[in-house]
């Protein structure tokens, strides 16, 4: 197999990361912008129902049993030569029966239960019974096909074909959420359009991806053996899928218990309120997203190539970007939840609501950032055992906490917990990890790639946070937020390596 320079590889790394945090930024902005306009023109009882979905797709997870990952790392060392033509198309045409058969019986059971969950678990107040359990149903189907996806985009994932994938996720985004307007505006603000535009988007998005893997997948005309039809190539990944399949399972159970606990205690409206908050906080995870997308082949590539440190090298830089963007974009919320919720919605008392929940979930979401990064490096060894054994523990401890606390205190005792567990979390078992698999780094990776970064930033964030200062008016507000996040991300870029190598690179030029 062809094997590209370091030089080569480090520019399609860069342009991979650009093109995804384009994607990502994009597809974040619109998906966020708009939801004021769902909540005007639907009705905030109705975008409690368009929060369930997004809720349902997350569940739908757990019968994903690692096999997207999977997927994605074998592509990956297809590419880098440790896995055949054969090999990879046979892996590629078992695991596609299996993702068809398991949407069929997921997507089959979900839409059998639209009447009890309608009628038994949901609190509707206004919205017809009859209109929510069609929607349900059209959820169940739309669920599965974007499921299906999965498999797809874990082949176009794997080859690094980020660019592409980033301009695909850009363009289905604009037709899911853009395009839907179109729909309601000749068809109604109704649920029930809502839900019919989703599924035909997901139709559209499957039959890209698959064009796409096509294009991809070694030609059948390169293999002098038929490919056959057998589930023995998945035989030598199962114990990295299963391991993977589980770990996600106890993940979405980490993850997505308070929202379900929550769907069923608050009146749909207020869900629609708490989901609200929860998805701005979700944007640190989405600003991680691209990097995780670009460095897990890349890594798993480099571990392939017996690159050891190539590959913490590219470890260390990618965290200190997740501090410089993520840790920006979540001090920024902290320090400018309310003015940002104010401008956002137009509405101060969903602001007053929603803030304190936006800058928990925020604050939490930055150190899961970081616990997640020692996933990356675990996924790349090819060895998840401390990853499944730290969210099973992680599971045992945060899930009846949350329980506990979502049932008493609502959505502010399940914030408070997620940053508390989160925390604790980065501190304790990420440090074992990291003594595990390589000795000596934590303490270097946390001081020098985390805390250099965040220290001052926080400290910048925190000076802001205290200066008291008139707001009013929706302008005045995004000028806040705006001035607050220019300011904390230019101090976290200045601590970074990156601003070391552009200090370096300037003077040699002068």
């Amino acid at each position: 197999m062809l094997v590209k320079s370091n030089g080569s590889q480090t520019t399609i790394f860069r342009k991979n990361i650009l093109a995804n945090y384009i994607s990502q930024i994009y597809v974040t902005l619109i998906g966020i912008l708009l939801l004021p306009m769902y909540i005007k023109y639907m009705g905030s009882e109705a975008y409690g129902l368009v929060g369930f979905f997004a809720m349902l797709q997350a569940w739908f997870g757990l019968l994903d049993l690692g096999l997207t990952p999977t997927i994605g790392r074998e592509t990956a060392r297809y590419r880098g030569g440790a896995v055949s033509v054969l090999a990879f198309r046979q892996l590629y045409r078992a695991l596609s029966v299996i993702f068809i058969t398991i949407a069929v019986l997921g997507g089959g059971a979900l839409f059998l239960s639209a009447d009890l969950i309608a009628e038994n678990w949901l609190n509707l107040e206004n919205l017809a019974v009859t209109d929510v359990v069609i929607a349900i149903q059209i959820m169940a189907i739309s669920v599965a096909l974007r499921w299906m996806a999965g498999l797809h985009r874990g082949v176009v994932a794997g080859a690094e074909q980020l660019v592409w994938l980033s301009g695909f996720n850009a363009l289905v985004a604009t037709l899911r959420f853009v395009g839907v307007f179109v729909s309601m505006w000749f068809f109604g603000f109704t649920p029930l359009v809502f839900f019919v535009h989703q599924f035909g988007i997901a139709l559209l998005e499957n039959i890209g991806l698959m064009l796409k893997t096509s294009q991809i997948l070694p030609s059948k005309q390169c293999i002098s053996t038929k490919i056959g039809w057998s589930f023995l190539p998945v035989k030598p990944v199962l114990k990295f899928s299963v391991t993977i399949a589980f770990t996600a399972s106890v993940w979405v159970f980490v993850t997505q218990t308070d929202k379900l606990v929550l769907s069923g205690i608050l009146p749909l409206d207020e869900y629609g309120y708490f989901t609200l908050a929860v998805l701005v906080a979700n944007g640190i995870m989405v600003l991680g997203g691209p990097v995780s997308s670009a460095i897990m082949p890349r890594m798993t590539r480099l571990f392939a190539e017996n690159q050891h440190n190539e590959m913490i090298n590219l470890y260390r830089k990618s965290t200190q970007l997740i501090a410089i963007i993520a840790g920006s974009a979540s001090l920024t919320l902290v320090v400018a939840a309310k003015p940002l919720l104010a401008a956002w919605t137009g509405d101060d008392i969903v602001a007053t609501q929603s803030a304190p929940i936006l800058q928990l979930y925020a604050m939490g979401n930055l150190f899961l950032s970081f616990t997640a990064m020692a996933y990356y490096l675990q996924y790349a060894l090819g060895n998840l055992r401390y990853h499944l054994m730290g969210n099973i523990g992680l599971a045992v401890i945060l899930i009846p906490s949350i329980i506990i606390a979502s049932s008493n205190f609502g959505g502010i005792g399940a914030g408070y917990v997620w940053l508390l567990m989160n925390v604790l979390y980065l501190f304790t078992w990420i440090a074992f990890v990291h003594h595990k698999l390589e000795p000596g780094l934590y303490i270097k990776w946390m001081l020098n790639d985390i805390v250099k970064i965040l220290l001052p930033a926080a400290l910048v964030a925190l000076s802001l946070f205290l200066i008291d200062i008139e707001i009013a008016g929706r302008l005045a507000s995004l000028v806040f937020v705006v001035s607050v996040g220019i300011i904390v991300i230019a101090t976290a870029f200045t601590f970074s390596c990156y601003a070391s190598n552009f200090r370096r690179k300037y003077l040699q030029a002068n």
